[in-house]
């Protein structure tokens, strides 16, 4: 069997639709036994189904060969739930028409009606697109309607021929929106029920529980029990009756009852024995704060993967290690199962967290502000639950309104980007990232020549802006957005209003205000002076929020002598009542959250120390409303590219530097105008270079040159940017980027975001550019690459902008190939889960 990068990326696990884990993998030779029992335990229905016929039992050497295969021109997939062997999906490449295959598909009795055929299909759509098969037939039984609606429900272009008892059914590997759509959809429902063990658990059990307070499992146990979790609380210990008042019991398997979670804290040599036990009593997760895991080095990441595949086995789901545990509120009831000792308000905040120590800050934090939390997670390693998962349980928390989010890391940033756009439409994420790699900065003549200036920095800045995320630099700034967010509707514009009673800190609020993108009403604002009065403000901050040209207001209190603050808290809070869809913010006597003197009506309106920071935090939920009142851009997928006529002209290339020939099919055929002929540039093309077309300087009034390229991170995949040609973007950093794939919002925006944009548009009595052209480049640049993962560096510099209705062309490109081996295929659908 051929082993690859490529094969290496189909082992991958995926959910059931009752949120067990189960793994996706190459069918490897030493399954043989494995199939052997799977063969054993198919009922005659499913048999038939699968050879078409009343075979009552498939042979041994039939199974046996079924592992005979070579992952390029025979493809074959297995399942497995722990060391099951629970389903199979096979494409056998048509040797007549090697873009074609045939696939079949077994799901053992057991599991059937649970997604795994759905799983199943996309997994191997995936792969059999990896290896150029872009169609993929399959006969079905027209009885076997589960399998008939995996196909139809797949999101992939079918058609279906019936044929008496059975359906010919033909399936096209490209994935298209439909095909993202409905696999999240999918994952989105099995994510959701792994999860509910976890944050609605009904019994829960704490091993390593101690006796002595302050040690880790003593204090979750007791802040379970002091915070009024209402369900079944199990200390277990093998050394005590009872801790904390709570009978104790010495093992898992001398509970009472099931539980639904547990709550690890022994050390890292025994966890693993106590996962494998919490199977055994029916739990469906665990919460593992033991460290001397993946943190400490090659022994602790080993004993991490140990303990991830004996979670999966069970089909449990696992948080941590290396984690502080997790808040949860249930109704009427809380799931403190944390050691902090600080307990936040009930509220509409829920947050992830890599860091333990962090997480302990936030908490903290947030109970000092009264800033009040639905949920809290401390994901530490984050080994198999991460923030993708947790994004997807609180998409539906109808508690959770805002969404924080600490990253160090991304485990699949494209998901992560699709999913966080789906939830950012509804609820606004806030996020903060620390330890941002670099680029990889490979010294390519592509990447020289199309991304001038930039670093994975200014890519996750791409990234966050692409998926609706208020992106901050610091936890000051995170809370400072979420204490507006939590409290306060989101701006409706950007026109802000400010009355104070102090020029100097107005005119500083004003300064920041303009300088996070706000636009100060002027006309609607008061400087009241510092005599002001309760009716003063009352009078002016109704009428500022009245004012159809203001969309939210900031409300400063600082007066030399502190008098009738009770009055003057009362008239803001009234006023701001008054006009329940307008945001107002305030700094207060600087203090800092919630106060309750500006508390009415159910409203709480936030306080900041100095007023700067409420025009930061205010200025950051305007872009993230004018983000979310904007068109939601879909992802354009042309449809005149021969996409197997792109990939043949790429087999036999090797990787580096392609010639220009095949730069200049490759992008024609991807409807890229590249110009038949005309003068070449200065010199001859390079290897991997093309020149055509290019014209004097000034032979060409109105046309403007400008770069387009994509280099492909270890991060974040493929990155599109653009800039003007020449030494301007180095000079200036003046360039757009996106992560690839480009929507229809996202060319727009990359366009219009350039400083240098007026040049396009008109700069100065000069002709318009054909602006359109420009951005439907970019989307075919975007599909190019999501076709043709080999391709990872690209780049046109220049391409020639002629003035609106002329069009683009391209006057020089290069482009360089990873190995066939190097390039596994992107993700065209998330993959994770099944229903």
């Amino acid at each position: 069997m051929r082993q690859d990068r490529v094969t290496s990326s189909w082992e991958r696990p995926g959910l059931l639709r009752d949120g067990r884990s189960v793994l996706v993998r190459p069918i490897h030779v030493d399954d043989a036994e494995a199939l052997t029992a799977f063969g054993n335990r198919l009922s005659r229905r499913t048999i038939s189904y699968r050879l078409l016929g009343p075979v009552v039992r498939i042979s041994d050497g039939t199974l046996r060969a079924w592992a005979d295969v070579d992952q390029v021109d025979h493809i074959a997939l297995v399942a497995f739930l722990g060391a099951r062997l629970i389903g199979g999906a096979r494409c056998l490449r048509a040797p007549e028409e090697p873009d074609q295959g045939e696939a079949t598909f077994t799901i053992e009795d057991d599991f059937q009606g649970l997604g795994l055929g759905a799983l199943l299909l996309e997994r191997l759509a995936q792969a059999a697109r990896a290896r150029g098969v872009t169609t993929m037939t399959a006969d079905v039984l027209a009885d076997n309607t589960r399998m008939l609606r995996a196909f139809a429900g797949s999101g992939y272009r079918t058609e279906t021929v019936w044929d008496g008892s059975v359906v010919h059914v033909t399936m096209a590997t490209d994935p298209g929106a439909q095909t993202v759509a409905r696999s999240d959809r999918r994952e989105h429902v099995a994510v959701r029920s792994s999860l509910r063990p976890l944050l609605r658990p009904r019994s829960i059990a704490v091993v390593g529980a101690g006796r002595r307070p302050e040690t880790i499992g003593h204090e979750i146990l007791r802040n379970l029990v002091a915070h009024g979790f209402g369900g079944p609380v199990h200390p277990v210990n093998p050394h005590a009756d009872q801790i904390a008042g709570v009978p104790a019991f010495p093992s898992l398997r001398d509970l009472p009852e099931p539980v639904d979670l547990v709550i690890v804290a022994v050390p890292a040599e025994g966890v693993e024995e106590v996962v494998r036990e919490a199977s055994t009593v029916g739990a469906g997760a665990v919460v593992v704060v033991s460290t001397g895991f993946g943190e400490t080095g090659p022994a602790g990441l080993a004993r991490e993967r140990r303990l991830v595949q004996a979670a999966r086995a069970a089909g449990m789901r696992l948080v941590g290690p290396n984690c502080m545990g997790l808040v949860s509120r249930i109704e009427d009831r809380t799931v403190f199962a944390t050691f902090a000792p600080r307990l936040p308000p009930p509220g509409a905040v829920s947050m992830s967290s890599r860091s333990g120590p962090l997480g302990l800050a936030v908490l903290t934090h947030a109970e000092q502000l009264g800033l009040g939390f639905a949920s809290f997670v401390s994901i530490g390693n984050a080994a198999d639950v991460s923030t993708n998962d947790l994004l997807q349980w609180w998409e539906e928390d109808p508690a959770t309104g805002v969404i924080l989010l600490h990253l160090d890391r991304f485990g699949n940033p494209r998901k992560f980007a699709r999913v966080a756009r789906r939830i950012a439409a509804r609820k606004p994420i806030v996020a903060v990232h620390a330890g941002v790699p670099t680029l990889s900065g490979r010294a390519s003549g592509a990447t020289r020549d199309a991304r001038p200036v930039t670093g994975a920095d200014t890519a996750l800045d791409a990234l966050f802006q692409q998926s609706g995320i208020i992106r901050t630099r610091s936890l000051g700034a995170m809370f400072d957005v979420a204490l507006l967010l939590a409290n306060q509707p989101v701006p409706g514009g950007n026109r802000v209003a400010i009355v104070t009673n102090a020029g100097g800190p107005g005119a500083l609020t004003a300064d920041a205000c303009r300088a996070s993108g706000l636009v100060v009403a002027e006309h609607a604002g008061a400087d009241l002076g510092p005599t002001a009065t309760a009716a003063d403000y009352q009078t002016s901050l109704t009428a500022a929020l009245a004012d159809p040209a203001v969309d939210a207001a900031i409300v400063l209190y600082v007066p030399p002598l502190v008098r009738h603050v009770t009055e003057v808290a009362a008239a803001i809070a009234s006023a701001a009542a008054a006009a329940p869809d307008k945001p107002v913010v305030t700094s207060f006597l600087s203090a800092s959250g919630l106060p309750s003197l500006l508390r009415r009506e159910g409203r709480a309106i936030p306080s900041y120390v100095f007023p700067e920071a409420a025009a930061t935090a205010l200025g950051a939920a305007a872009a993230y409303g004018a983000w979310r009142r904007s068109p939601a851009g879909v992802v354009i997928t042309p449809r005149d590219p021969d996409r197997a006529a792109a990939r043949a002209l790429l087999d036999d290339q090797p990787a580096g530097p392609v010639g220009p020939d095949a730069v200049r099919a490759l992008l024609r055929g991807y409807g890229i105008p590249v110009p038949v002929s005309g003068r070449a540039a200065a010199g001859q093309p390079a290897a991997g270079q093309l020149a055509a077309g290019q014209p004097a300087a000034g032979e060409e009034p109105g046309a403007v040159d400008v770069a387009v390229g994509v280099t492909t991170d270890p991060v974040f995949g493929p990155v599109v940017t653009l800039a003007l040609a020449g030494d301007y973007a180095d000079l200036v950093g003046d360039v757009a980027l996106r992560v690839t794939p480009l929507s229809s919002r996202d060319a727009p925006e990359m366009t219009r975001s350039l400083r240098a944009f007026p040049l396009l548009d008109g700069w100065r009595g000069a002709p318009r550019c054909d602006v359109a052209a420009l951005e439907d480049v970019l989307l075919r640049v975007s599909a190019l690459v999501e076709d043709l993962p080999r391709v990872t560096d690209l780049a046109i510099r220049p391409l020639r902008v002629f003035p609106e209705g002329g069009g683009v062309a391209v006057l020089e490109a290069r482009l360089t190939l990873a190995s066939p081996d190097g390039a596994a295929s992107g993700d065209a659908a998330s993959g994770d889960t099944a229903s």
